[in-house]
Protein backbone atom coordinates (compact mmCIF):
# COMPACT_ATOMS: atom_id res chain seq x y z
CA UNK A 1 0.00 0.00 0.00
CA UNK A 2 1.74 3.26 -1.11
CA UNK A 3 1.75 6.61 0.81
CA UNK A 4 0.60 8.09 -2.44
CA UNK A 5 -2.61 6.10 -2.33
CA UNK A 6 -3.32 6.55 1.22
CA UNK A 7 -2.78 10.26 0.75
CA UNK A 8 -5.16 10.09 -2.27
CA UNK A 9 -7.97 8.21 -0.79
CA UNK A 10 -7.83 10.79 2.52
CA UNK A 11 -9.07 13.63 0.50
CA UNK A 12 -11.81 11.40 -0.83
CA UNK A 13 -9.85 9.99 -3.80
CA UNK A 14 -9.85 6.15 -4.67
CA UNK A 15 -11.28 6.14 -1.43
CA UNK A 16 -14.48 3.78 -0.53
CA UNK A 17 -17.88 4.47 -1.94
CA UNK A 18 -21.52 3.97 -0.42
CA UNK A 19 -24.48 3.32 -2.30
CA UNK A 20 -28.09 3.07 -0.66
CA UNK A 21 -30.62 0.67 -2.43
CA UNK A 22 -33.98 1.31 -0.41
CA UNK A 23 -36.91 -2.16 -1.31
CA UNK A 24 -39.45 1.15 -2.07
CA UNK A 25 -39.16 5.02 -1.79
CA UNK A 26 -42.66 5.39 -0.59
CA UNK A 27 -43.46 5.22 2.82
CA UNK A 28 -46.39 6.30 5.79
CA UNK A 29 -45.08 7.60 9.54
CA UNK A 30 -44.85 4.45 11.70
CA UNK A 31 -44.38 2.02 8.76
CA UNK A 32 -40.81 -0.20 8.10
CA UNK A 33 -38.07 0.84 5.99
CA UNK A 34 -36.06 -1.55 4.31
CA UNK A 35 -32.94 -1.84 2.19
CA UNK A 36 -29.03 -2.63 1.69
CA UNK A 37 -25.83 -0.32 2.26
CA UNK A 38 -23.49 -1.33 -0.54
CA UNK A 39 -19.92 -0.47 -0.04
CA UNK A 40 -17.09 -0.95 -2.80
CA UNK A 41 -13.55 -0.32 -1.28
CA UNK A 42 -11.09 1.72 -2.68
CA UNK A 43 -7.43 1.46 -4.09
CA UNK A 44 -6.49 1.35 0.15
CA UNK A 45 -8.18 -0.73 2.90
CA UNK A 46 -9.40 1.90 5.30
CA UNK A 47 -10.95 1.28 8.95
CA UNK A 48 -14.69 1.77 8.77
CA UNK A 49 -15.89 3.38 12.36
CA UNK A 50 -19.57 3.51 12.04
CA UNK A 51 -22.31 2.90 8.90
CA UNK A 52 -25.18 5.34 9.80
CA UNK A 53 -28.38 5.77 8.25
CA UNK A 54 -29.97 9.67 8.88
CA UNK A 55 -33.80 10.34 8.14
CA UNK A 56 -33.46 14.14 7.32
CA UNK A 57 -36.01 17.17 6.29
CA UNK A 58 -35.70 20.79 6.05
CA UNK A 59 -38.34 23.39 8.01
CA UNK A 60 -39.17 26.91 7.84
CA UNK A 61 -37.16 29.12 10.57
CA UNK A 62 -38.35 32.95 11.22
CA UNK A 63 -35.81 35.19 13.04
CA UNK A 64 -35.16 39.52 12.77
CA UNK A 65 -38.45 39.50 10.38
CA UNK A 66 -36.75 37.23 8.32
CA UNK A 67 -37.24 33.62 6.69
CA UNK A 68 -34.88 30.36 6.48
CA UNK A 69 -35.25 27.15 5.41
CA UNK A 70 -32.78 25.09 7.58
CA UNK A 71 -32.23 21.66 7.97
CA UNK A 72 -33.28 18.79 10.68
CA UNK A 73 -32.62 15.55 11.61
CA UNK A 74 -35.44 13.42 12.26
CA UNK A 75 -33.44 10.47 13.45
CA UNK A 76 -30.36 8.52 13.12
CA UNK A 77 -29.86 4.85 12.75
CA UNK A 78 -26.24 2.79 13.40
CA UNK A 79 -25.95 -0.03 11.15
CA UNK A 80 -22.37 -1.37 11.84
CA UNK A 81 -19.59 -1.43 14.24
CA UNK A 82 -16.00 -0.68 13.26
CA UNK A 83 -14.25 -3.00 10.52
CA UNK A 84 -11.61 -3.07 7.97
CA UNK A 85 -12.74 -2.59 4.75
CA UNK A 86 -10.08 -3.91 2.19
CA UNK A 87 -8.87 -3.00 -1.21
CA UNK A 88 -11.56 -3.22 -4.04
CA UNK A 89 -13.76 -5.38 -1.37
CA UNK A 90 -17.28 -5.18 -1.80
CA UNK A 91 -19.81 -5.25 1.29
CA UNK A 92 -23.85 -5.92 1.09
CA UNK A 93 -25.65 -4.53 4.61
CA UNK A 94 -28.95 -5.15 5.21
CA UNK A 95 -30.66 -2.95 7.21
CA UNK A 96 -34.61 -2.17 8.26
CA UNK A 97 -36.27 0.25 10.81
CA UNK A 98 -39.56 2.14 11.60
CA UNK A 99 -40.10 5.57 9.98
CA UNK A 100 -40.54 7.78 13.39
CA UNK A 101 -44.36 8.38 13.50
CA UNK A 102 -44.00 12.35 13.32
CA UNK A 103 -42.10 12.46 10.12
CA UNK A 104 -43.72 14.60 7.97
CA UNK A 105 -45.44 13.73 4.47
CA UNK A 106 -43.87 14.53 1.31
CA UNK A 107 -46.17 17.60 0.00
CA UNK A 108 -45.92 20.64 -1.08
CA UNK A 109 -42.28 22.10 -0.33
CA UNK A 110 -41.62 19.23 2.15
CA UNK A 111 -38.83 16.98 1.30
CA UNK A 112 -37.60 13.99 3.63
CA UNK A 113 -35.09 11.76 2.76
CA UNK A 114 -32.13 9.10 3.43
CA UNK A 115 -28.53 10.11 4.11
CA UNK A 116 -26.08 7.23 4.22
CA UNK A 117 -22.85 7.75 5.57
CA UNK A 118 -18.89 6.16 6.08
CA UNK A 119 -17.22 7.60 8.90
CA UNK A 120 -13.54 6.82 8.17
CA UNK A 121 -11.04 8.10 10.46
CA UNK A 122 -8.48 10.73 8.61
CA UNK A 123 -10.50 10.51 5.30
CA UNK A 124 -13.56 12.56 3.71
CA UNK A 125 -16.69 10.44 5.17
CA UNK A 126 -18.49 8.92 1.47
CA UNK A 127 -22.08 10.04 1.33
CA UNK A 128 -25.43 9.02 -0.58
CA UNK A 129 -28.45 10.56 -0.50
CA UNK A 130 -31.79 9.05 -1.15
CA UNK A 131 -35.35 10.85 -1.01
CA UNK A 132 -38.25 9.21 0.44
CA UNK A 133 -42.20 9.44 -0.63
CA UNK A 134 -43.65 9.87 2.36
CA UNK A 135 -47.70 9.75 2.65
CA UNK A 136 -50.10 10.11 5.50
CA UNK A 137 -50.99 6.96 7.17
CA UNK A 138 -54.67 5.38 6.98
CA UNK A 139 -55.56 7.44 9.84
CA UNK A 140 -54.16 10.91 8.52
CA UNK A 141 -55.83 10.41 5.13
CA UNK A 142 -58.95 9.49 6.87
CA UNK A 143 -58.85 13.06 8.03
CA UNK A 144 -57.32 14.84 5.22
CA UNK A 145 -60.03 12.82 2.92
CA UNK A 146 -62.73 14.03 5.48
CA UNK A 147 -61.94 17.61 5.23
CA UNK A 148 -61.97 17.10 1.43
CA UNK A 149 -65.12 15.84 1.60
CA UNK A 150 -66.75 18.47 3.35
CA UNK A 151 -65.59 21.34 0.56
CA UNK A 152 -62.26 21.94 2.02
CA UNK A 153 -59.03 23.04 -0.42
CA UNK A 154 -55.32 22.28 0.50
CA UNK A 155 -53.63 25.60 -0.34
CA UNK A 156 -50.30 24.76 1.78
CA UNK A 157 -48.30 22.84 3.62
CA UNK A 158 -45.47 23.11 5.07
CA UNK A 159 -42.46 22.40 8.06
CA UNK A 160 -42.50 25.34 10.07
CA UNK A 161 -40.45 26.73 13.71
CA UNK A 162 -42.29 24.64 16.23
CA UNK A 163 -43.89 27.45 19.13
CA UNK A 164 -42.65 26.67 22.27
CA UNK A 165 -45.83 25.64 24.03
CA UNK A 166 -46.19 22.98 20.85
CA UNK A 167 -42.36 21.85 20.87
CA UNK A 168 -42.36 17.87 21.30
CA UNK A 169 -39.33 15.65 19.94
CA UNK A 170 -38.59 17.77 16.75
CA UNK A 171 -38.10 21.37 16.20
CA UNK A 172 -40.91 21.68 13.46
CA UNK A 173 -44.60 20.59 12.51
CA UNK A 174 -45.99 20.11 9.70
CA UNK A 175 -48.84 22.48 9.11
CA UNK A 176 -52.03 21.89 6.62
CA UNK A 177 -54.00 25.17 5.48
CA UNK A 178 -57.10 24.65 3.76
CA UNK A 179 -59.70 27.14 2.07
CA UNK A 180 -63.47 26.63 1.71
CA UNK A 181 -64.01 26.01 -1.82
CA UNK A 182 -67.50 24.51 -1.51
CA UNK A 183 -69.70 22.43 1.12
CA UNK A 184 -71.41 23.39 4.41
CA UNK A 185 -68.54 26.02 5.08
CA UNK A 186 -68.46 27.88 2.02
CA UNK A 187 -68.79 31.18 2.90
CA UNK A 188 -68.75 30.70 6.80
CA UNK A 189 -64.79 30.34 7.44
CA UNK A 190 -62.12 31.89 6.13
CA UNK A 191 -59.77 28.46 6.22
CA UNK A 192 -58.69 25.85 8.45
CA UNK A 193 -55.04 24.53 9.52
CA UNK A 194 -54.37 21.44 11.28
CA UNK A 195 -51.47 19.94 12.86
CA UNK A 196 -51.15 16.08 13.68
CA UNK A 197 -49.28 14.98 16.66
CA UNK A 198 -49.29 11.07 17.05
CA UNK A 199 -50.35 10.11 20.34
CA UNK A 200 -49.93 6.16 19.88
CA UNK A 201 -49.62 3.47 17.14
CA UNK A 202 -53.51 4.20 16.89
CA UNK A 203 -54.32 7.66 17.65
CA UNK A 204 -53.20 11.10 16.39
CA UNK A 205 -54.08 14.22 18.55
CA UNK A 206 -54.61 16.77 16.07
CA UNK A 207 -54.43 21.07 16.47
CA UNK A 208 -56.91 22.78 14.04
CA UNK A 209 -57.18 26.06 13.97
CA UNK A 210 -60.25 27.33 12.54
CA UNK A 211 -60.53 30.81 11.01
CA UNK A 212 -63.71 32.39 11.17
CA UNK A 213 -65.05 35.11 8.22
CA UNK A 214 -65.70 38.48 9.09
CA UNK A 215 -69.53 39.59 9.17
CA UNK A 216 -70.24 43.44 10.20
CA UNK A 217 -68.06 45.74 12.44
CA UNK A 218 -68.02 43.57 15.48
CA UNK A 219 -66.11 41.11 13.23
CA UNK A 220 -63.91 43.42 12.14
CA UNK A 221 -62.77 44.17 15.94
CA UNK A 222 -62.77 40.26 16.42
CA UNK A 223 -60.59 39.92 13.49
CA UNK A 224 -57.75 42.28 14.43
CA UNK A 225 -57.78 40.70 17.97
CA UNK A 226 -57.44 37.42 16.96
CA UNK A 227 -60.71 36.67 18.62
CA UNK A 228 -62.70 35.56 15.19
CA UNK A 229 -59.65 32.21 15.36
CA UNK A 230 -60.45 28.88 17.51
CA UNK A 231 -57.98 26.99 18.30
CA UNK A 232 -59.38 22.85 19.50
CA UNK A 233 -57.25 20.07 20.12
CA UNK A 234 -59.04 16.69 19.89
CA UNK A 235 -58.05 12.79 18.88
CA UNK A 236 -59.06 10.77 16.33
CA UNK A 237 -58.40 6.70 16.36
CA UNK A 238 -59.12 3.76 14.07
CA UNK A 239 -62.44 3.33 15.45
CA UNK A 240 -63.73 6.87 13.61
CA UNK A 241 -62.53 5.92 10.55
CA UNK A 242 -65.71 4.93 9.31
CA UNK A 243 -67.53 8.15 10.59
CA UNK A 244 -64.60 10.25 9.96
CA UNK A 245 -66.03 12.81 7.97
CA UNK A 246 -69.15 13.43 10.43
CA UNK A 247 -67.06 13.66 13.22
CA UNK A 248 -64.86 16.53 12.04
CA UNK A 249 -67.66 18.82 10.31
CA UNK A 250 -69.53 18.55 14.30
CA UNK A 251 -66.21 19.34 15.69
CA UNK A 252 -66.23 22.46 13.24
CA UNK A 253 -69.34 23.24 13.56
CA UNK A 254 -69.46 23.83 16.75
CA UNK A 255 -66.67 26.69 16.47
CA UNK A 256 -67.87 28.38 13.43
Amino acid sequence: MSFFNKMLASVGIGSAKVDTKLDSDTAIPGGEIRGVVEIQGGNVEQRIDDIYLTLNTTYIKEADDKKYTVPAQIDRFRLTESFMLMANERKVIPFSFILPPDTPVSIGRTKVWIATGLDIKNAVDPTDKDYLRVVPNQLMDSVLQAINGLGFRLREADCEQAPHRLRRRLPFIQEFEFVPVSGPFHGRLDELEITFFPASANDIEILMQVDRKVRGLSSLFSEALNMDESNLRFTVNQGDIPHMQQKIQSIIQSYS
